[in-house]
């Protein structure tokens, strides 16, 4: 395993901003896209459950139906890529189960040893309503969101995370329903516009001294 340079990092982070204008004209290359999405799979969640599933809106005329349910923002319609981060309604013994069965082919070991790990997951969601489940699976889909956007700057594609939308709207377009999961947040991938007026402006965070404390 090979570090960065720090100064690399930091500069990532730095070029990186909310994309307001994409040029529509530049495509993501597909290797460097496929490495996103890699992105996505190896986020870490709680248990390693993975209560989530990514969307690849790759239809433009789905993509112009979406628009309207996303406060019409062009990056909808305008980027290389768009993704829909959805998350499971509820995880039942099912999904533990399932999960459980895949640990077990994996490392090669059998289900008999994973019993209280089993365990440990099913109690911990014994103790959540649906709605709770849902809002906890929300919470582990924004951990791949972030991961997403700061694998796409340390390769230089741009990212907008799209919360201003209309979930409900997005299900319909999608048909979510009966699917068991619903959708959390989008995020346009691609290159931004020459044109796009928030590239220039510098970024505006608070100093570390007024975020981040010892104790």
């Amino acid at each position: 395993m090979h570090s960065i340079e720090i100064p690399v990092l930091t500069a990532a982070l730095r070029w990186r901003y909310a994309t307001k204008s994409f040029d529509s004209a530049k495509k993501i290359p597909q290797n460097v896209f496929d490495a996103l999405l890699d992105t996505l799979v190896l986020t870490p969640s709680s248990f390693g459950i993975q209560p989530w599933k990514f969307i690849v809106v790759q239809d433009p005329a789905l993509r112009a139906e979406l628009q309207p349910a996303s406060w019409n923002q062009p990056q909808v319609t305008e980027a290389s890529h768009f993704i829909v981060l959805a998350a499971r309604e509820a995880i039942a013994s099912a999904q533990v189960d399932a999960w459980i069965a895949h640990i077990a082919r994996v490392r090669g070991v059998p289900e008999a040893s994973l019993a209280d790990y089993r365990g440990r997951m099913a109690g911990f969601l014994a103790a959540m309503d649906d709605e709770q489940k849902f809002a906890w699976a929300s919470r582990q889909t924004y951990i791949a969101l972030g991961q997403l956007m700061t694998s796409a700057a340390l390769l230089a594609v741009d990212t907008c995370p799209l919360e201003g939308i209309l979930p409900p709207a997005y299900d319909v377009a999608l048909g979510l329903a009966g699917s068991g999961y619903r959708t959390v947040v989008a995020c346009a991938l691609g290159y931004r516009s020459a044109g796009d007026k928030y590239a220039l402006m510098p970024k505006s965070r608070f100093e570390r001294e007024q975020v981040v404390e010892y104790r």
